[in-house]
């Protein structure tokens, strides 16, 4: 594989599900939550854990769009972006951290399937480079793994 592609999909895993220096990744941040323990909301209007895992598997589904051509529509929750969550239903977390998985799993098959040239050319729907939404996904899961893990210390009291 061309070094750059390694390079991003090295970045997609790490921040992800794969080993990394920095600490836990996203799915490190998500280990062994009950959905009770997901639902529990940081303050007064602020997102919950299972909140953010849905916000986090659309934004993987908006890039993947990107790079695949999806329709528009075809994430298979009604809506974008933010996604109401307010039961702590056992069934719906464990449906929902499935539906982060599989949109991980489609990213990183499309990032894998691109050539190298692919990367500095804009997407068909954004003015983007794709090297830049591929960077952005990896980012966007670390800064919401890392707002996970301060949300889980919060609920604590430590």
């Amino acid at each position: 594989m061309a070094p750059e592609l390694d390079l991003a999909l090295t970045l997609l895993d790490q921040a992800y599900d794969c080993k990394s220096w920095h600490g836990a990744n996203l799915k490190g941040a998500l280990r062994g939550l009950t959905a009770a323990d997901a639902a529990r909301r940081p303050g007064p209007g602020r997102p919950s854990i299972h909140e953010l895992v849905v916000h986090l598997a659309y934004w993987k589904y908006a890039v993947l769009r990107q790079l695949v051509d999806l329709p528009r529509g075809a994430f298979p929750l009604k809506g974008s972006n933010w996604f109401p969550r307010a039961e702590a239903e056992a069934a719906q977390w464990k449906g929902d951290l499935a539906l982060l998985d599989r949109m991980h799993r489609e990213l990183r098959a499309a990032v894998a399937a691109l050539k190298p040239a692919d990367l500095d050319r804009p997407s068909a729907k954004a003015k983007y480079r794709l090297r830049d939404l591929i960077l952005g996904v990896a980012a966007h899961d670390l800064h919401h793994g890392g707002q996970i893990q301060l949300i889980k210390r919060l609920g604590t009291g430590r």
